[in-house]
C-alpha cells in the first residue's frame, strides 16, 4: 500500500521492501509520541521511536536506533560500544535534517542512506504491531516489526535500550 500522507521516499521505500502496513494521519502539532499516543489513543509500548545518534570528537559517525518510546537509548553503554566512539550524543534537528531528509516527530528507519547503520532493540521485535513515523510531521507508519529487517543495515541489538524499571542503579 502506498500513501500519499507518507512522505514519498518513505512510501516508495516501503513499496520496494515489500512491507505491509497502515498509514495514520497524523496532526502535525501531535507528532512527538507522548502527545501522539495521549490524542490518538496508542500506548508508549506499541510506539516506536527513531533516533539518529553520532560522535561528538573526532570523525563524525553516526547510526539510527529505533527503541519502544516507553524505553530509553543506552548511549553511554551499548550504543557507545557498538559506534566505537568515546563520545556520543544524540543529533541536533538540523543534523537530523540534513542526514534524513525528515524532521523530529517523523523520522523513520525507512529511506535513510544505506551507508547507515539501523539498529533496533530487541523489545521492538516482540510486539505484534508498531507505530512509527512517516518521514513527515504529518503521518506514522503502523506495521508489524519484522518488516524492519527488510531495510539494508538492519540489526536486532539486545540491550540497545532499557525501561525505566530496568536502568541500572549507581552502586
Amino acid at each position: 500500500m502506498t500513501s500519499s500522507i507518507l512522505h514519498g521516499d518513505v512510501a516508495n521505500a516501503l513499496t520496494a521492501l515489500n512491507i505491509a502496513y497502515e498509514a495514520l494521519d497524523c496532526d502535525p502539532a501531535l507528532a512527538d509520541t507522548a502527545d501522539f499516543c495521549a490524542h490518538y489513543g496508542y500506548t508508549p509500548d506499541q510506539s516506536a521511536n527513531t533516533l539518529l545518534v553520532g560522535s561528538t570528537k573526532g570523525d563524525p559517525v553516526f547510526a539510527c536506533c529505533v527503541l519502544l518510546a516507553n524505553c530509553r537509548l543506552d548511549v553511554n553503554k551499548t550504543v557507545r560500544k557498538k559506534l566505537g566512539v568515546r563520545r556520543l550524543s544524540f543529533a541536533t534537528p538540523e543534523i537530523t535534517k540534513q542526514m534524513t531528509g525528515m524532521e523530529l516527530g517523523g523520522v523513520t528507519p525507512f529511506a535513510l542512506p544505506d551507508t547507515l547503520p539501523l539498529w533496533i532493540d530487541s523489545r521492538v521485535m516482540q510486539c505484534e504491531k508498531i507505530i512509527l513515523g512517516g518521514g513527515n510531521r504529518s503521518s506514522k507508519v503502523l506495521m508489524p516489526p519484522e518488516g524492519l529487517l527488510n531495510v539494508v543495515n538492519a540489526e536486532v541489538v539486545e540491550g540497545l535500550a532499557f525501561t525505566f524499571e530496568d536502568k541500572p542503579q549507581p552502586q
